[in-house]
């Protein structure tokens, strides 16, 4: 099938090079809005993990009970808040956003009755003390995150804030959670824009030196901007049936990029290695199209099984994620592998193509490519075959050091935090929480379904707890709202009330995880269910402990089947998954000892939050896994190959990993690029993510493929290849080898 499919490319090159043409400059447009609908960005969201759990309920009791709904808010400094005059200005301002379609009720101290000496009124004021010269004008827009509603409010407050408070203040700022989200969204956008900045220049600078051309390095870079392009109008698509968060676009994009790249350039290499095979000593001005088609149909059924396989496992490891109950790991799962097939499809259809359509200019340097059978990773292999106990457990003990700190990972939730520093939303919410204490976000809230004097006694209890410092008053949110499921609700027609409380520290240090704890294990008497940071990461902690057995079975199950069809041998595959599992908790020690630790805070420029973001161990473990794997098959294609044409398991090795390693490293080196351009970025769940997978992929090219692997493959000898015989006959009937003869490919059979 392979072997056709390499013909048709290179027989139909034109039809295949401009039927990509179209489809890319249709997913562009479609995807940016460019041809007048919705575009991708349009359409994502700031998500909450939203795994199963009382988090989940209380967050959609929250949102369906509160008739305030969601608040946008003008924030006016240096002013002199007893003024008179001021307190016309404020009332004008009132009245002119109150008469905004959809706004509900808008608040400001000096409209509020009984103002200056009303505590009510005084809580929209800082430090609720006129003469800081700070407050607050709070417009409702409903329940709906940005909109209509919310884009009118935003811009009545701030142009009748330019005309009639500006001459009575020194500064003016709006800030609301619509307008949070929206500068989550918009840095977003700007990391994926340079990240793509970053990687795709210097991923051809490194192609360019790699291959000795530009027409060759760019012929990846293509394939790259194809995979992207079909990523994410893939990705628009998914935003109609399922919510996307930011986040998931540049975790898509970074993979996509990185692994059409990677594909690439082991099509690129392995067709100049063909046409130094068909066309010994012929001239590349001289190539005949003969030549070049056998070139490209060997390059695709010898490296395009590798291809095959490698998406293969990479697709498994990504859709282990859609195993877990969180709506955003799902997405992320579903979404990766759908570009993770587009970057497969790129590579075996549009690369051999551009490869037929430039072969004289890719023909000039293809004997470069036919490593020698002596060289630097020949020389590295022997080393470490020469005392092949002792390297082994010198690189585990090196892996396993880098993976202590992994004891200590602590996962956070984060909020604002999620953007950098200096960011106005953040820097609003922050400065509202320390100047307005009635105002400030609660670090947990919980709901319950009880009476007034149920409610009391419950709140004198909260009072008690340690690293409580204050629980405001109940509110009532009326009666159980109707669609909303809440798991031990009683059907007897009891109000709900909301309790805010307020905790040391933040929402994600030990006091609020504490208390949050303690509540939601707590049996209050009647229906209660605690949300907030803390409450939404222990629901999602215990989502994924509940579901990660499952999806490391399937997982590891899948790859073992797979690389078992690729090698025929049981014990290849096992330490294969034992070393990644190693070298992957090598990346999450060293992603625990930067942003846990906050080492390195000044070079990677990021402020530490004390944690790891809880969604980066299992994209670390999923991506990364699928990822060493990925260079796992390169390099055991390659022994494969050798093993069956009659060499010894060493001289095999050792060959294999010459004539693969200067692909690896390549690739591996292009891996790294892509995921530091994206570590660039300001946003911190992409910097962890790019970071992880950085690490992840230098541990596993170098230390586990160059050295591991060789001392490994030599102790275990002729077991490499043990596997019980009636396995060996289901090999025997379904394996696939990498190795396409010569006579094959030039035969079409």
């Amino acid at each position: 099938m392979l072997l056709r499919l390499g013909r048709s490319a290179a027989r139909r090159k034109g039809r295949y090079i401009a039927a990509w043409l179209v489809l890319v400059t249709l997913c562009l447009g479609t995807s940016l809005g460019l041809f007048g609908n919705e575009s991708l960005f349009d359409r994502l969201e700031s998500g909450d993990l939203e795994a199963p759990g009382q988090a989940q309920t209380g967050r959609e009791l929250l949102r369906a009970s509160d008739e305030r709904g969601l608040t946008v808010m003008l924030r006016v400094d240096g002013a002199d808040v007893l003024d008179p005059a001021l307190a016309d200005a404020v009332g004008e301002v009132v009245e002119r956003v109150e008469g905004v379609e959809g706004v509900g009720r808008v608040d400001a101290p000096m409209t509020t009755e009984g103002w200056p000496s009303e505590p009510s009124a005084l809580t929209f004021v800082a430090d609720n003390d006129p003469a800081s010269g700070s407050f607050l004008i709070v417009a409702n827009t409903g329940g709906e995150v940005g909109g209509p509603v919310q884009d009118a409010a935003v811009e009545e407050l701030e142009r009748a804030g330019e005309e009639l408070l500006a001459p009575y203040a020194d500064e003016l700022s709006i800030g609301g959670t619509g307008l949070l989200i929206d500068d989550i969204i918009e840095q977003i956008e700007h990391d994926l824009t340079r990240g793509e900045g970053i990687a795709l220049p210097l991923s051809m600078l490194l192609m360019v030196v790699v291959f000795g051309g530009f027409v060759a390095a760019g012929m990846p870079v293509l394939g790259a901007i194809a995979a992207i392009a079909g990523g994410l109008a893939i990705l628009l698509g998914f935003s109609h049936v399922m919510s996307l968060d930011a986040s998931v676009v540049n975790i898509v994009t970074v993979m996509g990029l990185a692994l059409s790249i990677d594909y690439g350039l082991l099509l690129v290499s392995r067709f100049r290695e063909e046409l130094a095979r068909v066309a010994p000593g012929v001239p590349s001005r001289d190539l005949g199209r003969r030549q070049v088609e056998e070139a490209v149909a060997g390059a695709v059924a010898t490296a395009g099984r590798t291809v095959l396989f490698s998406g293969l496992i990479v697709g498994i490891s990504l859709s282990g994620l859609m195993l877990f109950e969180s709506s955003v790991m799902r997405a992320i799962g579903a979404a990766g592998v759908s570009v993770v097939v587009v970057a497969m499809v790129v590579a075996l259809t549009l690369v051999p193509a551009l490869c037929s359509q430039g072969a004289k200019r890719l023909g000039r340097r293809r004997g470069a490519e036919a490593a020698p059978d002596d060289g630097v990773f020949s020389k590295l292999a022997a080393a470490g075959q020469r005392r092949p106990g002792l390297t082994t457990l010198a690189s585990v003990a090196v892996l396993l050091f880098l993976a202590v700190p992994v004891l200590d990972l602590r996962l956070n939730t984060s909020g604002v935090e999620l953007l950098p520093v200096g960011a106005e939303q953040r820097e609003f919410f922050e400065a509202l929480d320390e100047d307005f204490p009635a105002l400030a976000t609660p670090t947990v809230t919980a709901v319950a379904q009880a009476t007034p004097d149920q409610v009391a006694g419950w709140v004198g209890e909260i009072e008690e707890l340690d690293g409580v410092v204050r629980v405001d008053p109940p509110r009532d949110l009326g009666p159980l709202p109707s669609g909303v499921e809440a798991p031990g609700s009683e059907p007897d027609g009891s109000t709900l009330v909301s309790i805010a409380i307020h905790t040391e520290d933040g929402a994600m240090a030990d006091a609020a995880r504490e208390v949050s704890t303690t509540l939601m294990e707590a049996d209050a008497g009647f229906p209660t269910w605690v949300t907030g940071q803390a409450a939404s990461l222990q629901d999602f902690t215990a989502a994924a402990a509940d579901r990660a057995p499952w999806a490391v079975l399937w997982i590891g199950g899948a790859t073992f089947v797979l690389l078992f069809l690729l090698t025929g041998s049981v014990v290849i595959p096992v330490k294969a998954l034992v070393l990644n599992a190693v070298s992957l908790g090598a990346s999450l020690g060293v992603l625990v000892w930067v942003f846990q630790y906050g080492n390195l805070e000044s070079v990677l420029r990021f402020e530490s939050a004390g944690g790891i973001e809880s969604v980066i161990p299992l994209l670390v473990l999923a991506f990364g896994f699928g990822l060493s794997m990925d260079y796992e098959v390169f390099l055991l294609a390659r022994i494969i190959d050798l093993h069956e044409q009659g060499y010894d398991d060493n001289t095999a090795v050792r060959l294999g990993l010459q004539r693969s390693g200067r692909i690896i490293t390549s690739a591996a080196l292009i891996m790294v690029i892509v995921f530091a351009g994206f570590a660039a970025g300001e946003m911190l769940v992409i910097k962890q993510t790019g970071l992880a997978l950085s690490v992840a992929v230098l541990i596993d090219a170098t230390l586990v493929r160059m050295v591991l692997v060789p001392a490994t493959m030599t102790m275990l000898g002729h077991w490499n290849w043990w596997a019980p015989r009636w396995m060996k006959r289901i090999h025997a009937r379904y394996g696939v080898s990498e190795h396409a003869s010569p006579l094959a490919v030039a035969d079409g059979s």
